[in-house]
Formats: C-alpha cells, structure tokens, sequence
C-alpha cells in the first residue's frame, strides 16, 4: 500500500461509522481486492479494524486508536491526499518534502509492533516513469499548481505534434495529469477538453481572468473521457492466426495486449488479438514470419507487406 493511499483510507474509516468495501474501493479507484489486501495489511500492523456483516454493516476503525490528523497542517493533509504519485511525480509538484514531514510526524503516532523492522519506505521505491525516458523540456508542473488552484485561465504557447509552428492558446484549466510517467495540463479551449503534454508547452501567463469551463465537468471526469477517447483513436487492433508453437513467446512479447481468441478447428493455430498503439507498430510481428498469419486491418497487413519487402531488399545477395 502506497503511503498516500494508507492516509486516504484511515481518513475515510475514521471519518465514518462504517463503510463498505465497495465504498472504499470506489473512493480510493482500486479494486475490492486491493482493498482487502490494504485493510489485512492494516490489521497486521495493528491497527483495530474490523468488519461487521449485514445491512447496517462494514469496516470500522476503534476511534482514538487510528491517525492523529491533528497534527498535520491543512498543506500536508492536502498534499497526502493525492494517491498514486510516485516520489519523482511528488518532486515534479514540489510536494516530496511536505510528504515526508506528515508521513513523519503520522509514524510518531503509531509505532506498530515491527519496531525491528526497516521501515518500508526504506525498502520500496516506486518510479511509474518509463524506461530510457529523456528528461522533459517544458514547463514543471510545480509552475502551474498555483494559477490551476486559484482557478485562473491562461494564455499557452504549445508546440503541437501537428502543427509546425507553435500556437498561442487561452485555456481554462481543470488541473494536471499525471498519466503513463507524462504530465498533462487538462483544460477546455474554445470550450471543448483537450490534453496538453507539459514538455510541450513553452511559455505560459495568466489572462487576469478566471476559467470559465463546462458546468458539471471535473478534472477526473474530462480526464476519463479524454484518455477513453485517445485510446480509441490510437489503437490499432490487428486480427490473425498464430501457430500453437508460438503462442507462449507472443504472450510473452505482447502481454496484455494479446488476446487469445479460441483455437481453431482442424488446424494447430490460435485466432488473436493484438492491439498496436501505432500502425507503425505491427512490425514487432516480423520475427514470427510465416508462424503468424494477419488477416484484418487491411492497413496492417499492407504495412506487413511494406516492412518485409523492405527487409528482403536490404538484404538481397549482391
């Protein structure tokens, strides 16, 4: 269990009388399983909780045995309350030391019983950020905390991948994103929600105006729409047969983006499923050569077709 996510759920147990797995699980975004897992990590480290069948039922916490909030500073409930960061993202929002000092003065509190034990902070780092990843240009997300807070709308220059001159935009923002290691201004401009990658953005200023978004929009309500719809429009799903001999290393390969289908009949080959996040993609099928067989899109077998001639020519016998 992240620190962050421990703060959130001690905070929701103590401040209610009872509440549902299913609560917690929705309030927290994991799933029931996580939830469970967090709750028996609690009762493991010695905190009272426990669990009440029933209709008027739930998960309860002994009152005065938990989190000694009063302790903490309105700035360090806030900044604990964020879930999911890692420590680079909380560096990223100048929000790390604040971390530390909460998680700090909450420790004092409530040793535990593993005095013996190097504290886990110690022990797991956690870094979301993919691998042989530059370090972004742009503007850092710390910049724009205080204009986004204060409910500012703002003028953007922003390098789009489309475009090959910078654009001045005016934005109103509904905050930041942090997705996939990257982090993205979320706003409406000329009232439509669209997603800003920071690194892209190379200068900003407030107009001396406030924003002015949709009515009934929030941060995490534009941001699921948007990132549904990007995943809609960038994934290419390619359908083929692969030989039963190369079902293991696909899985391998591809992971959760393969879907194994069914096996068909007569013949030693699986129908599957692979989602590319680019066409360009489907040439990670070349090493399967003739063990993979592509029947749909026509795009992805025409792009197969493109890269293999292209391979064979590069290597045609002088």
């Amino acid at each position: 269990m992240t620190p962050d996510r421990f703060f959130s759920l001690m905070l929701l147990l103590e401040s209610r009388d009872a509440v549902t797995t299913t609560d917690l699980a929705a309030a927290l975004g994991v799933s029931l399983r996580t939830v469970t897992r967090d709750l028996n990590w609690l009762r493991e480290a010695g905190f009272p909780v426990s669990a009440q069948r029933g209709r008027s039922g739930g998960v309860t916490v002994l009152p005065g045995t938990g989190l000694d909030l009063t302790r903490l500073t309105p700035g360090e409930r806030q900044t604990l309350s964020l879930t999911g960061l890692d420590e680079k993202q909380r560096e990223d929002l100048n929000a790390s030391t604040e971390t530390r000092h909460a998680l700090a003065k909450l420790s004092k509190t409530h040793p535990g019983h593993s005095e013996d034990l190097i504290p886990l902070t110690e022990v797991v780092h956690v870094d979301s950020r993919p691998w042989l990843q530059p370090r972004p240009d742009g503007i850092p997300p710390a910049a724009l905390i205080g204009p986004v807070r204060r409910a500012r709308q703002l003028r953007i220059e922003y390098n789009s991948s489309r475009e090959a001159q910078p654009s001045t935009l005016v934005v109103d923002p509904y905050g930041l994103l942090a997705k996939a290691g990257i982090w993205y201004l979320v706003a409406d401009c000329d009232r439509a929600p669209r997603m800003f990658r920071l690194e892209r953005i190379t200068a900003w200023a407030e107009t001396g105006h406030r924003r002015r978004i949709r009515p009934r929009r929030t941060l995490h309500s534009v941001a699921a729409t948007l990132t549904a719809q990007w995943e809609h429009d960038h994934v290419i799903e390619v359908s083929a047969t692969i030989d039963e001999s190369q079902v293991e290393r696909a899985l391998r390969i591809f992971g959760q983006r393969l879907r194994l289908e069914k096996h068909t009949d007569e013949t030693a080959a699986y129908k599957v499923t692979i989602r590319f996040p680019h066409l360009e993609d489907v040439r990670a099928l070349l090493p399967f050569g003739r063990s993979i067989t592509v029947h749909e899109p026509a795009e992805a077998k025409a792009r197969l077709h493109d890269l293999a001639t292209e391979l064979a020519d590069h290597h045609r016998p002088s």
